[in-house]
């Protein structure tokens, strides 16, 4: 399984970025998928999950009502949507898939294969 994430960049504060994350899966609908974030300094943190069918999501706290996770499984797709983008989401974000299939979790630990990052930059 391999995860590729793009759609970092540079963006002012109160901005909107959306991340994409294309999975080489021949079993993508059965898992449920994940962002996570690395700020510098910092440790792996949850962001969003989504559940294989897309009816159930995870958001942390500080990304309530501000991002917004989906996933297209007819192309191997999941999105986060990013608004109102604050200095502070400034971080490499992470696509995953999770380790078990029709499994559900929102821990770092939970998830198995990790995309290679994309660098979003919040400036003030």
């Amino acid at each position: 399984v391999q995860l590729q994430a793009f759609g970092g960049g540079l963006v002012q504060a109160g901005g909107s970025l959306r991340l994409s994350c294309a999975v080489s899966s021949r079993t993508f609908e059965r898992y449920a998928m994940g962002w996570f974030r690395r700020a510098p300094g910092e440790e792996r943190e949850s962001v969003a999950v989504i559940s294989v069918e897309g009816s159930s999501t995870y958001y942390a706290d500080f990304v309530k009502g501000r991002f917004t996770i989906s996933r297209d499984n007819a192309k191997n797709t999941v999105y986060l949507q990013m608004s109102s983008l604050k200095p502070e989401d400034t971080a490499v974000y992470y696509c995953a898939q999770h380790r078990t299939s029709h499994r559900w979790g929102y821990s770092p630990a939970d998830f198995r294969y990790w995309g290679q990052g994309t660098l979003v930059t919040v400036s003030s």
